[in-house]
Formats: structure tokens, C-alpha cells, sequence
């Protein structure tokens, strides 16, 4: 067997700086037909046989062929720079998780001594001031179309209400809420009492990182609102998504009969945070909690299902789900490769439209994607959460937990459409039966559903 001589980090190596083999190891090594020399990369570079190098490499690595894995790794690392463009930039992310898959294994001992002992490959993943996080958030419709949708449909169902109980579940700290204050401190009726309640420390270990405690968070909330004359109450509850949000759900409950008898609105907004919980590909409920929900549950029922109709059982006014359409959930590697892969390079090659290369700003934005690649290559079991699951799959368990979909208005499409205009061209719109779908290039990219008790 073949030994890695020293190398640089992933990021310094040269072009052909990994350990070159004679012609004769070559030939006899070669995965397909075609394997390229040094003088034949060229026409690998597109996406598909980028694809297709990187699934050789994965079934390489999982079945603790070194060898091959090496060549493969060789004519990805010379065909896709960290520099390079969009196809590049995905294809040197996989590259890397795909390094930091069998340094965690040990299953290839000859790829996890290189990345034990020469590669730095830590992500660099930058903490975000409000101000930062704000302007961050704000780039790319990524977030900002699940804003709009949301809020113009909590406008719509808390109408008329002097109490509004927002619930908010979101990836992005809250930085839905201003926008929403300003929307509800214009109301004709004036503007109500509204109550915020998160999970504090829910996405501690996922990006985007938040440099200071909801606390100070809720604080600057409360100012703000102050400014629109609108009363703001804040709430963090300590709780987790790893165990279905189970502290923050028995509060709720408690609360239920109060608000339930003193009309309040209770919205539940969640915003790319449930595919985080838990589900059905993992080991068996118990081993996450016991109880979590304080009832026996069905041994073939996740947290996902669980914390659906533990939300249905409070009666909500109203549910807003968004997320990202893609299907990240396979216990296979490639399947899992393949639809990230197929997914993500959307990030990559929006980026090149707002951010130019070497701006902070897309260090951040890519840094963030790479975490996401590693989670979902490099990972397993629990410590692998980025689950995503496709708008079909949470329509249906939607439906099951007891929700009924309903459509966003034409003011709802109207505001989606005028903010999509403040972007790049490629991003469009499109309306599936209830749900309204953000597009890339044609290609589904985010969802934004909102649900009644049916």
C-alpha cells in the first residue's frame, strides 16, 4: 500500500502536489474506463463528471480502498481550486468532507492519518454582531422570501387579535421580528400586546453564529418594538432541538388554557429549524428521550411527528412552515452526496451574482456552506442534523398531525415578488396548490407553507 508523503493544508496544495503514481499503477488502478492522465483533467471539469468523481471517491473510502481513493483524490484536488468557480468551490467542499469522513471513521487509515496529521481542515465559521447578522440575512432571498411569506400570512390570521403570542422556532435569531413589528405597529385597529417566545440556545452549534445571549437579543427586540409603539414581551426557554423541543412544548402546554380563554393569537412560526429534529432514520426514539412529550410514544413515531402534534394539541392560530427543498434524510452516503450536491450548488452559484470573490461577506457565506456539506457527508447518527426533507414529505406530515394548508393571498405573492425584484435575475416564483416555492434557475430552493387546525 501506498503512504501520503508530507502535505500542505487542503487549501495550499498546488496543482499535482499529491503524490503522483508511475504509469503502470496507473492502468492497473484505474475505477473506470478513462480514469484521466494530468493531461486529460480538462475534461472533467464540468459538474457531472465532478459528480461522478466524487461518488468513485465516497464508495472508495466506504469500502477502505485507499488506493483509489488517493487517485480520485489526486484529480478532484487538480480540478477543483477553493479559488475556483462555482462548480470548483462545491466540488473542493465535498472534497474536503468527503477527508473529514474517513479521518472521523478510521475506516480508511491511510486518508485519516493525511487529514489527522497535515490537513487543517476547520471551518472558519465567523460569529455575527445583530448589524452583521441583519445584513447578512438580507443579501440573498434565501431567507428574506420566507420572511415575506410568513409575515404577510401571521398578518392575515392574527387580524383583529389585542394579543399576539409569536412562537418563533427560526435558523436566523429572530431577525424575521422587526420586520413583522413594523407591519403590526401600522394596523388600522393599532397595534396589540405581542408576545416572543424562543427556544434559547436551540442553534448554538449551527450556523449563523449570534455574538451575544438572547437575553441581550430579547432587549434589543423590546427597544425596538418600544420605537414602533408596539409592547414587546420576551421569552427565552432554554430547549433543544435533539430532544424535540420538550421544555419549551411543556410550557406551552401550561400556558395553553390561559391564552386559549384570554383570546390570544398563538403563531408558531418556523423558520428552517425543524429539520433539525430528529427523525426516522435515527436509532429508535428512546435512545434520544425517554418521554419526551409526556406520554408514551409509538416506538415507529420520530420527534418530527411528535412535535407536530404536540403543536396541534395547543390549537394554534395559525402554523407558518418554511424550509429548504431538498431530501438530505438517506442513511446511504452517495444517495446523500448526490442530493446535496445536486442541491447546493444553487449557494455556490448565487453567490457569484452579489459577493465578489474574496469579500468578507462570501468567506462567511461559503464558510457556512462548507459546515452544512460537512454535516451531511462527513456525519453520522445524532451528531448528523441537517436532515432536510422535500415539501411533499412535510406537506404529508402536516396533514397527518391534524393541519389543514391554507393559500397565501395575492398581497402575500404581490410583497414575495417585489422583494425577489431587489435580486439577481435567476431567482423566481412559483405557487404549488396552497404553498408558495422560491426558485433558482427554475430549481425549487426554499418552501414557505402555513397550516390551521383542520
Amino acid at each position: 500500500m501506498m503512504q501520503f508523503s508530507e502535505i500542505p493544508p487542503l487549501h495550499q496544495i498546488p496543482p499535482f502536489s499529491i503524490p503522483t503514481m508511475n504509469k503502470n499503477q496507473i492502468h492497473r488502478a484505474r475505477p473506470w474506463p478513462g480514469f484521466p492522465t494530468s493531461k486529460g483533467l480538462g475534461s472533467f471539469g464540468d459538474a457531472n463528471c465532478m459528480e461522478q468523481l466524487l461518488v468513485h471517491c465516497a464508495n472508495a473510502i466506504e469500502s477502505n480502498d485507499a488506493t483509489l481513493a488517493q487517485q480520485i483524490l489526486w484529480v478532484l484536488n487538480n480540478i477543483a481550486p477553493p479559488d475556483g468557480d462555482s462548480n470548483q468551490r462545491l466540488t473542493c467542499a465535498f472534497l474536503r468532507a468527503l477527508i473529514v469522513r474517513a479521518a472521523k471513521s478510521g475506516t480508511c487509515k491511510m486518508l485519516a492519518a493525511m487529514a489527522n496529521a497535515h490537513c487543517n481542515l476547520s471551518i472558519d465559521i465567523h460569529t455575527f454582531s445583530v448589524i452583521e447578522l441583519a445584513s447578512f440575512v438580507d443579501l440573498t432571498p434565501w431567507h428574506r422570501f420566507g420572511f415575506t411569506a410568513a409575515n404577510a400570512a401571521i398578518l392575515e390570521a392574527v387580524e383583529g387579535y389585542s394579543v399576539i403570542h409569536i412562537v418563533d422556532l427560526s435558523l436566523t435569531h429572530c431577525m424575521q421580528i422587526p420586520t413583522l413589528i413594523d407591519a403590526i405597529a401600522s394596523r388600522l385597529e393599532g397595534p396589540p400586546l405581542v408576545k416572543l417566545t424562543v427556544a434559547g440556545g436551540a442553534t448554538e452549534d449551527v450556523p449563523p453564529m449570534l455574538d451575544l445571549s438572547y437575553e441581550e437579543l430579547g432587549s434589543k427586540l423590546i427597544n425596538f418594538a418600544r420605537s414602533r409603539n408596539v409592547v414587546l414581551e420576551f421569552r427565552a426557554i432554554p430547549s433543544t432541538y435533539a430532544d424535540g423541543f420538550s421544555s419549551l412544548i411543556d410550557q406551552l402546554r401550561v400556558q395553553h388554557l390561559v391564552y386559549a380563554e384570554s383570546g390570544e393569537a398563538l403563531v408558531i412560526n418556523c423558520h428552517m429549524m425543524l429539520h433539525y429534529l430528529p427523525e426516522e432514520t435515527l436509532s429508535p426514539l428512546s435512545n434520544v428521550n425517554s418521554n419526551p412529550y409526556s406520554f408514551e410514544p409509538s416506538s415507529t413515531q420520530s420527534l418530527r411527528t411528535m412535535f407536530l402534534k404536540a403543536l396541534r394539541g395547543l390549537d394554534p392560530t395559525v402554523v407558518v412552515l418554511v424550509d429548504e427543498d431538498a431530501d438530505f434524510t438517506s442513511n446511504n452516503l452517495v444517495c446523500r452526496l448526490r442530493a446535496a450536491f445536486n442541491y447546493l450548488w444553487i449557494p455556490y452559484d448565487t453567490v457569484d451574482t452579489f459577493l465578489p470573490q474574496g469579500s468578507k461577506q462570501r468567506q462567511w457565506y461559503e464558510a457556512d456552506i462548507c459546515w452544512k456539506i460537512e454535516n451531511v457527508i462527513a456525519h453520522e447518527g445524532l451528531q448528523r442534523v441537517e436532515r432536510l426533507e422535500p415539501k411533499s414529505r412535510w406537506v404529508q406530515r402536516m396533514r397527518n398531525a391534524g393541519f389543514r394548508g391554507v393559500s397565501f393571498g395575492e398581497e402575500a405573492i404581490s410583497e414575495v415578488k417585489t422583494m425577489l425584484d431587489e435580486h439577481a435575475a435567476g431567482w423566481g416564483l412559483k405557487k404549488e396548490e396552497d404553498d408558495l416555492v422560491l426558485t433558482w434557475k427554475g430549481h425549487n430552493v426554499v418552501f414557505a407553507t402555513a397550516w390551521l387546525p383542520a
